[in-house]
């Protein structure tokens, strides 16, 4: 039969029901303040000036990530169904060889488009 220590320490409960303390003797709130108190003034240090670049920075590429994996899951979606991955590619087919037709069938339409592109690439690249 095993001995229950009379000497532990009773817990009390919050209105969340966690206990404030342990049974040695532990009093979280205390250690929970400690060390909310710690990262207060490591975050006073911080250059906040600064995080605007950064919070920009986090806030596109999380955006990007999220847009990720909505495409991919509606993608996934689209090749479950069975004729609708084949109609696609046709689609895309067609609408290349209609552009293609339309912009590279004459030497004028060709020199037009090498010329849109020429100044699309002066104007992103400088």
């Amino acid at each position: 039969m095993s001995e229950i220590p009379t000497d532990a320490k009773e817990t009390t409960a919050t209105p969340d029901n966690t206990p404030d303390t342990i049974d040695n003797g532990f009093d979280f709130s205390a250690r929970y303040s400690d060390i909310l108190g710690k990262v207060n003034q490591t975050l006073d240090k911080v250059d906040w000036s600064q995080a605007g670049k950064v919070g920009k920075a986090s806030g596109i590429l999380l955006a990007v990530i999220v847009a990720q994996v909505l495409i991919k899951g509606v993608l996934d979606t689209i090749n479950l169904l069975p004729i609708v991955p084949g109609l696609l590619e046709l689609l895309g087919l067609v609408v290349v060889g209609n552009w293609s037709w339309q912009n590279l069938t004459t030497s004028e339409k060709r020199s037009s488009v090498i010329d849109k592109l020429t100044s699309l690439r002066q104007e992103y690249f400088g």
